[in-house]
C-alpha cells in the first residue's frame, strides 16, 4: 500500500501541483464553511438538505489547502481506505471526475459516505492540520460530497471495472452500507452477487433510519444504479430464514452469504409507563416517515404528531427523530438526555443544526415514569436530574441521580432512541453459529468469517450498533476473507482433482 501511494504521489502532475503553491501558503488559507438552508424554512420540509454543497471554486479552494503530505495519515483514519490525497488533488486541479472514480476504487457510497460519515472522528481526525499544526483539517467530507454530487450531475457516472464473470455466486442479506459495500468489491472480482432485502426498497438504515433532509433518497438511488451496472443483482421483499432458507439458497447455487441484517430490534428503558399510547421506537418513528411517507398528505401511513414530543437519548439517530418531529409540526421537540452535551455520541455538526432548528435540550436529566390521560394517550412524563460521576467502561462520566429532583414535564409522543439490538433472525435460524451474549455474530475481526465458514458477516450484526462508514469496511473486509475462502476452495477441488 505504501508503495502504491508514493508510486502514486510522485505522478508527473501531483509533483506539479504541489509545486504551484508554497505550504505555507496553503497552510494559511481558512476552512471553506459548508452553506446550509435557513433554520426556519428547512424545519417546514422533510425532504429538503440542509447542507447545500460546495460550488466548485470553493471546492478547489480548499482542495489547495491539502498538502499531499508524504505519510497521509488521512488514510489510516477511513475504514474503507479512500486515497485521500489523490481524490483531493484532482479536484484541485479541476479534474473532478477523475477525484470520483478515485474515491470509487474504494467505496461503493462517495456521495452517502460525503453526508453521514463523522469524518471529524475519522480522517479529519488524523490530517495533518489537526495532528501537527492544531488548525481546523481540510474539509474531507465536504470535498467527497462535492466530487461525488458533480459526477451524479454530470449525466458521466463511471462504473467501476469489473474481473470477467466467475460464475461463483454469492448472497448478501441485509441491503445497508455493509451489505452494499461488500456486494461492491465482490462484483469487482468477477462473483456473481445477490442482495436479498426484507423490505420493498433498497438501501436499510440509509433509507429507513436517515432522514432525507440529511441524505436524499435520490442520492442513495443513483449509487444503488452503479452497483446494478456492476453486475450486482437486488431481491426485495425476501426474507432469508422466512421466504427461503440457507439451505434452499445453497440448493440454487449460493456457495457463500454475507449477513448484514443490521440491528432493528429496539431497545426501551423498561420503566413504569412506557407501554401508553404515544411512546414509540425511533425505528418505527423515523420508518414510517422516512421508508413509508407518512409526513406526505397523498400516502395514508399514519404517524403520531403532537404538539410537545420529547425524544429520549443523544445519538445521531436521537438527533434525526427530533429534527423530524419538529418538521411535522411539534410547538416544543426536546432531546432527554442523561449525560451532559460534551459527551453526547451524536455528530457536532447535527446538534449544531437542531439547535439552530429550536430544537430544546435537557441535559443531565433521565425519564423515570410516564402518565396518561383517560384513553391512556401518555400526556407527562418525570423525569430526575443527574450529576456526572466517576468515569464508567466506556470512559464517559457515569450520570448520578440528583435525589429529590424529579420534576414532570408535558408530552403528547415519545420517542425513544438509546438504542437498538441485532436482529435475531438469521442466528435463530442457524443454532451452530456462534453468537455473543448480545445476540451478536462472531466473527474473525479480520476476515469476518463466522464459526460457519462459508457464513461471513459485518456491520450492526456484528457491531451491535455503528456508523455508516464502520459497516462499509466490514463490508470490504468480508469480501476480501470470502474470496480468499472461495479461492482456496477451489485450490483444494483442483488439488483432489489432480490426484485422482
Amino acid at each position: 500500500m505504501k508503495e502504491y501511494l508514493k508510486i502514486e504521489r510522485d505522478t508527473e502532475w501531483r509533483v506539479e501541483l504541489r509545486s504551484q503553491l508554497k505550504n505555507k501558503e496553503r497552510t494559511m488559507r481558512e476552512r471553506v464553511v459548508m452553506p446550509g438552508l435557513d433554520p426556519l424554512e428547512r424545519i417546514k420540509y422533510q425532504d429538503r438538505e440542509v447542507n447545500l454543497g460546495l460550488d466548485e471554486a470553493s471546492a478547489r479552494a480548499e482542495a489547495s489547502r491539502c498538502m499531499d503530505c508524504v505519510n497521509p495519515t488521512c488514510i489510516e483514519g477511513c475504514p474503507v481506505s479512500i486515497n485521500i490525497p489523490k481524490f483531493i488533488k484532482n479536484i484541485e486541479r479541476g479534474e473532478v471526475l477523475e477525484a470520483a472514480k478515485t474515491l470509487k476504487e474504494t467505496s461503493a457510497l462517495p456521495a452517502v459516505c460525503g453526508r453521514v460519515c463523522p469524518q471529524e472522528k475519522q480522517c479529519e481526525a488524523q490530517c495533518f492540520y489537526t495532528l501537527k499544526l492544531k488548525k481546523e483539517p481540510v474539509a474531507i467530507g465536504y470535498l467527497e460530497r462535492f466530487a461525488a454530487d458533480y459526477e451524479q450531475n454530470s449525466g458521466a457516472v463511471s462504473v467501476p471495472e469489473t474481473a470477467a464473470k466467475n460464475n461463483i455466486k454469492v448472497a448478501a442479506i441485509g441491503s445497508g452500507p455493509a451489505s452494499l459495500s461488500f456486494a461492491g468489491d465482490m462484483a469487482k472480482l468477477g462473483y456473481d452477487v445477490t442482495v436479498f432485502e426484507a423490505l420493498h426498497e433498497i438501501g436499510g438504515v440509509l433509507k429507513y433510519g436517515i432522514p432525507e433532509f440529511r441524505l436524499p433518497n435520490r442520492v442513495v438511488d443513483v449509487e444503488l444504479e452503479s452497483l446494478e451496472n456492476m453486475g450486482v443483482k437486488f431481491e426485495r421483499n425476501f426474507i432469508v430464514g422466512r421466504t427461503a432458507s440457507f439451505d434452499d439458497l445453497k440448493e440454487e447455487g449460493y456457495q457463500a452469504f454475507f449477513v448484514a441484517s443490521g440491528a432493528g430490534l429496539p431497545r426501551f428503558m423498561n420503566i413504569p409507563g412506557e407501554n401508553y399510547n404515544g411512546i414509540l421506537s425511533s425505528n418505527e418513528y423515523l420508518t414510517r416517515v422516512n421508508l413509508m411517507h407518512a409526513a406526505e398528505k397523498e400516502f395514508d401511513t399514519p404517524v403520531l404528531r403532537g404538539k410537545n414530543i420529547a425524544v429520549v437519548g443523544g445519538g445521531n439517530t436521537a438527533m434525526d427523530s427530533v429534527r423530524t418531529a419538529k418538521r411535522l409540526g411539534a410547538e416544543r421537540a426536546m432531546i432527554i438526555y442523561r449525560r451532559s452535551r460534551e459527551e453526547m455520541p451524536a455528530r457536532v455538526e447535527e446538534v449544531l443544526h437542531a439547535e439552530e432548528e429550536g430544537i430544546e435540550f435537557l441535559n443531565l436529566t433521565n425519564p423515570v415514569e410516564y402518565f396518561a390521560d383517560e384513553n391512556g394517550r401518555v400526556n407527562r412524563m418525570r423525569v430526575q436530574k443527574m450529576e456526572l460521576g466517576e468515569p464508567d467502561a466506556s470512559g464517559r462520566r457515569r450520570p448520578v441521580v440528583v435525589e429529590g429532583s424529579e420534576y414532570d414535564i408535558p408530552v403528547d409522543v415519545v420517542v425513544v432512541a438509546i438504542g437498538v439490538s441485532p436482529n435475531p433472525l438469521v442466528p435463530s435460524e442457524l443454532p451452530e453459529l456462534k453468537v455473543s451474549r448480545w445476540g451478536t455474530i462472531e466473527v474473525d475481526p479480520e476476515t469476518m468469517q463466522s464459526s460457519i465458514p462459508e457464513l461471513f458477516a459485518g456491520g450492526d450484526i456484528v457491531r451491535g450498533g455503528a456508523t455508516v462508514i464502520l459497516a462499509m469496511g466490514d463490508g470490504r473486509k468480508a469480501a476480501a476473507g470470502m474470496n480468499n475462502y472461495l479461492q482456496g476452495k477451489l485450490k483444494e477441488q483442483a488439488t483432489e482433482a489432480s490426484g485422482n
